[in-house]
């Protein structure tokens, strides 16, 4: 029998993570949302930090059904070199929970723990009363930079 490693995430608002990435220069940011999101929605605009986006679908389109791969496409796109923190980015902070429990628990379980952080409010935030995203809180509506793809 093979033990879950427990891991412990740790929830930041999207402008805590605009910091640390400004301020830490061992930390990564993985944006987990779909191909269509990435392209339709737009993606996080990171070059006034000196930063890149991994992107790393956690769930594809249309299906949403759970990329198998995920855990190695991640440490594929880190290209062998393991950041001291590692930031998980969806639409509104589930995926990206998901994510960062798995990468840390891959990570843990290989002997090379990292904090792995979830950006809480996502990309687009959570749905407000009318059912719209984008308009309570989340990456886009912080102000925070972004662009189309």
């Amino acid at each position: 029998m093979n033990p879950r490693v427990v891991s412990d995430i740790l929830n930041i608002s999207p402008q805590d993570a605009w910091e640390l990435l400004k301020n830490e220069t061992s930390c990564k940011f993985i944006d987990v949302r779909t191909r269509a999101e990435w392209g339709f929605v737009g993606v996080p605009d990171l070059r006034d930090l000196n930063q890149e986006t991994i992107f790393v679908e956690w769930a594809s389109f249309p299906s949403m059904s759970a990329n198998p791969h995920f855990g190695e496409e991640v440490l594929e796109a880190l290209n062998g070199e393991i950041p001291d923190k590692l930031l998980f980015l969806c639409r509104s902070g589930v995926r990206s929970l998901h994510a960062a429990h798995a990468v840390a628990d891959l990570l843990s379980g290989c002997g090379k723990p990292v904090q792995c952080i979830n950006v809480a409010e996502g990309f687009e935030g959570d749905l407000n009363a009318e059912g719209q995203r984008g308009q309570l809180n989340g990456w886009k509506m912080r102000g925070l930079a972004w662009r189309q793809s």
